[in-house]
């Protein structure tokens, strides 16, 4: 096996805000509180962090989709970094922030990142009354959304209704296994303290939702929140003598392969197989040896397809796997989404998932902690896709 970039790789340090909705602190007090909670966490201090990554930079443009950038936190925490960056949305989706900073470090760029990501999405949709699109403000669209909004698809929530719909018709997908994922994910986030909604669903909860976009229900959409996520990368050599056992960086993979959301040629998938499959040709694990997987949940229909396409259970076998949340629970074979998740713990864009696989490696679970994990995988996107595999040691 190569000694791929990521493989020199780790992540040394990590922390998070507190989680609102909306939060009682700005979006910059909830950034530093993750940052400095994360470099405390690495055994470092400010002035060791010679490199900040974020994904998407600051991007405040009334939807609190990135309300802080790079900048503020380098004057915030008086940093003085000789590199810094921050991805596109045009990108590999949130997992794009660590794959450009694996870049940077495996080439000596830099010695130990700051990475982090915050939303403030809560309180701005607090500010608007709720009456807020996505891409723009209430006066101006942008981008892809150009071509969205005239047809009244104002949220990712209609494109992906159409896939769940398109997989139903194929693979006879029920509502009751659908609805297994956001059941599932009200029981982890009862277990976790810094979750948005604890209270337990069942599934007739669920059945008697709200009808968002057929046939997504309420409880299939993700929670926008306030909070802020934020890690340390350093080289494993580097990095050996910290406080923390390290969480190396098996394998990493991203694709932009079947023109995604655009031009979908498969409405039963959006194309995470191919960043699956750049994933696992760069390691000797396999689906196999996973502990806990932290699965992409914007929507509950991005949790079956993300399953499939990582190896966990065969095309069109989803709905099975999941259903009455079993196979998936804490002692099942494939603990998943043990923090919530997006649907229930709150909507931090692919970062708190991949928080939630360290926590779980670092056996700081509580008590929605797995037994002895040593290997996680955790995933994002759905039109920008990234995944990693993380093991212990």
């Amino acid at each position: 096996m190569m000694n791929y970039a990521e493989k020199q790789v780790a992540i040394r340090g990590i922390g998070q805000s507190a989680v609102g909705r909306p939060a009682q602190a700005s979006a910059l007090r909830l950034t530093v509180d993750a940052c400095l909670a994360a470099i405390a966490d690495a055994g470092l201090k400010p002035a060791d962090i010679d490199g900040v990554m974020s994904y998407p930079g600051a991007a405040d443009n009334a939807t609190g989709f990135s309300p802080v950038g790079v900048h503020d936190v380098r004057l915030a925490l008086g940093l003085q970094p000789s590199w810094y960056c921050s991805t596109a949305l045009e990108s590999a989706g949130q997992m794009s922030a660590f794959f450009v900073a694996i870049q940077a470090l495996a080439a000596g760029t830099v010695k130990n990142v700051l990475l982090f990501r915050t939303t403030g999405e809560a309180s701005a949709r607090a500010r608007a009354k709720g009456a807020m699109a996505w891409g723009g403000s209430d006066r101006q669209v942008f981008g892809m959304w150009q071509y969205a909004v005239p047809y009244g698809a104002v949220s990712p929530a209609p494109w992906y209704a159409m896939y769940a719909t398109r997989y139903m018709h194929e693979f006879g997908l029920t509502p009751e296994q659908l609805g297994s994922v956001a059941v599932h994910a009200r029981k982890m986030a009862g277990l976790n303290p810094n979750a948005i909604y604890r209270d337990p669903i069942t599934i007739d909860d669920y059945l008697a939702s709200r009808m968002i976009t057929t046939p997504l229900r309420m409880f299939d959409c993700d929670v926008p929140v306030d909070g802020s996520t934020a890690f340390v990368l350093s080289r494993c050599d580097d990095a050996s003598d910290g406080p923390n056992p390290l969480i190396r960086i098996e394998a990493i993979g991203s694709r932009f392969e079947t023109g995604g959301l655009r031009q979908p040629t498969d409405m039963t998938s959006f194309g995470a197989e191919a960043a699956a499959n750049m994933m696992w040709s760069r390691t000797d694990l396999k689906p196999k040896d996973v502990d806990v997987a932290q699965i992409y949940d914007g929507f509950s229909i991005l949790t079956l397809h993300w399953l499939e396409a990582l190896g966990f259970c065969g095309k069109g076998e989803a709905g099975s796997f999941v259903e009455k949340g079993e196979r998936i629970g804490l002692d099942g074979e494939l603990p998943m989404n043990t923090s919530g998740g997006q649907l229930s713990a709150g909507r931090l864009h692919g970062f708190g998932h991949t928080y939630e696989a360290c926590m779980q490696l670092l056996g700081r679970g509580g008590a929605r902690q797995v037994d002895a994990p040593e290997v996680a995988v955790t995933c994002n996107g759905a039109y920008g896709l990234g995944c990693m595999l993380l093991t212990k040691g």
